[in-house]
């Protein structure tokens, strides 16, 4: 195995590595709560290892790879904006009952 290929490889398990600490994170997580709870870091996990697992499979022109990873990467990364969007909605709303609050009281 010359060092590109052994290179890719160490990718490749990375990308599975990082994919496998989703599920890490979310049992600790649970546990933790004492009920099942999907926090935010499992899908930076999912993201980041499916984006890599990838293009590991795209560098090995893999079908399989590609096409079982690339739809996931979508749905990590739209759930990552959804809940950026509800928690910005949520600031937002405490910031606006804030200042009404403030101008009440003057």
């Amino acid at each position: 195995m010359d060092s590109g290929d052994l290179l890719w490889l160490c990718i490749g398990l990375g990308g599975q590595a990082l994919f496998m600490m989703r599920f890490i994170v979310q049992w600790i997580h649970s546990e933790r709560h004492k009920r099942s709870v999907i926090p935010v870091e499992f899908w930076y996990f999912s993201l980041a290892g499916g984006l890599i697992v990838l293009a590991y499979g795209f560098h090995r022109a893999d079908p399989v790879i590609i096409l079982g990873q690339l739809p996931g990467t979508f749905i990590y990364a739209r759930n990552l904006i959804l809940i950026h969007r509800e928690k910005r909605d949520v600031l937002a709303e405490v910031l606006e009952q804030e200042h009404i609050r403030k101008e009440v009281n003057k």
